[in-house]
């Protein structure tokens, strides 16, 4: 399998100046797998600690935080010497030991020879958790699902993800049914490692909804366990209500959907919570579209995708055959996988912010705008091959952007106006 965040810890080894580097991300997403790759193809010798219920690193990092005595003291718990270069030490699940985070700050200012790489499954639980935090003295990786291009090179189509990189879209266009039957195929599985793992190996539909539900079981339990007793309730119920709030034309987060009468203040910290987990995306509204587009951020209108569409799939009961072959059924909710398929894409776009625009008239909606060198692109989602572009065509009257982008099922064409890019090459949306 491969992860093109690889390419960033490759960079990262190679910094003069390199700081300990933290890989964020939900759980599930291929942290681990990660770091202990990078330690296989790039050092002679890799030291593993997990933080998890581990009661001698602890101790370790209760006393002080001397870089030397640390380094002392993981030496006699893994067994081996650690030669700054050509050692990785690995950091898993370090927000277990909050002073552990603490003492990158005096690896980065006393130790900088060493080369330290983390993951984090909740780092904003442990910040709030009152944790002395190393500000500016790491470096952040953000890990998500495999996107559809890891996903093809993990089924065996790497050549057709070089066509997608070289956006050659005459010979994309003569091969779209592969893409379109691997696009379909990743609406089921989605882009968490295991299940991706899975239907390379296997091709079993039924294994990968298994994985699914596993998966969704333990951040079940998650909730449990690291969310505060008083707002656990309120978490399950929101994060149980997103496939509702996504199958609606409308995919604005209404919180009367969660339960009759909610209020927004209830679920702030539940939102904050799933959030902060990674579990969500949160893609607040703007009304204008001019730089930045933060500052235009409406953040009292949002909508809420998941983490992940296999998830989302496995959430909302859709079998096999109704998204591999089609179904009378899930014409409403097609557009709501759809959309979800997008999020999740543009999410793993580094330094790439994500909105949504809706007039104040409420009659043109734009699923998606971007902030990209300083140009704004309206994205507008298909989840067929439609050309009609109402939304779109009214707003690029109103802000005549230089790029307008539709996504869907049909091919790449370039009109005055407008960019259709389909579905399966979202991602090239960052070198239009």
């Amino acid at each position: 399998m491969y992860r093109y965040a690889i390419e960033e810890l490759f960079r990262w080894k190679e910094k003069p100046n390199r700081k300990p580097i933290i890989i964020q991300g939900a759980r599930h997403v291929g942290k681990t797998w990660l770091m202990k790759e990078f330690g296989k193809k790039s050092y002679t010798h890799t030291v593993y600690i997990n933080f998890k219920d581990n009661e001698t690193m602890e101790d370790l990092f209760s006393y002080d935080l001397d870089t030397k005595r640390l380094i002392t003291g993981m030496e006699l718990y893994s067994g081996q010497k650690i030669d700054p270069d050509n050692t990785l030490i690995i950091f898993d699940e370090v927000q277990e030991v909050p002073r552990a985070l603490t003492s990158l700050k005096y690896f980065n200012e006393n130790a900088p020879e060493y080369h330290i790489v983390c993951a984090c499954s909740f780092m904003g639980i442990a910040l709030h958790q009152g944790t002395s935090f190393p500000v500016g003295k790491v470096d952040f990786i953000d890990l998500y699902p495999l996107n559809f291009k890891e996903f093809l090179m993990a089924t065996g189509k790497e050549r057709f993800v070089e066509l997608l990189d070289q956006q050659d879209y005459q010979m994309i266009t003569s091969f779209k049914q592969i893409y379109i039957d691997a696009l379909k195929q990743y609406y089921f599985v989605g882009g968490m490692p295991e299940a991706v793992q899975c239907f390379a190996n296997y091709n079993d539909y039924n294994e990968v909804r298994t994985i699914q539900k596993k998966i969704l079981s333990t951040y079940d339990n998650d909730f449990s366990k690291h969310a505060p007793n008083g707002i656990v309730p309120k978490i399950r119920m929101l994060w149980n209500s997103i496939p509702s709030q996504l199958a609606k034309e409308n995919k604005k987060f209404i919180y009367g959907l969660i339960r009759t009468g909610a209020r927004a203040k209830e679920y702030e910290t539940a939102i904050m919570w799933l959030s902060d987990c990674g579990l969500i995306h949160q893609i607040s509204r703007v009304n204008q579209a001019r730089i930045p587009l933060k500052a235009y951020a409406d953040l009292k209108a949002f909508k809420i995708y998941l983490l992940d569409v296999g998830l989302l799939g496995c959430m909302s009961h859709l079998n096999q055959k109704t998204i591999i072959e089609g179904d009378s059924l899930f014409v409403e909710f097609k557009g709501a996988m759809t959309e979800q398929y997008v999020c999740q894409q543009l999410k793993t776009i580094e330094d790439l912010d994500v909105y949504y625009y809706t007039n104040d008239r409420g009659n043109c909606e734009i699923d998606f705008v971007i902030d990209r060198n300083n140009q704004i692109i309206p994205i507008e989602v298909k989840e067929e091959e439609n050309f009609k572009a109402k939304s779109l065509k009214t707003y690029s009257e109103k802000f005549s952007p230089d790029i307008s982008v539709r996504t869907s099922m049909s091919d790449y064409r370039k009109e005055d106006w407008l960019i259709n890019l389909p579905l399966y090459a979202i991602e090239e949306i960052n070198e239009l």
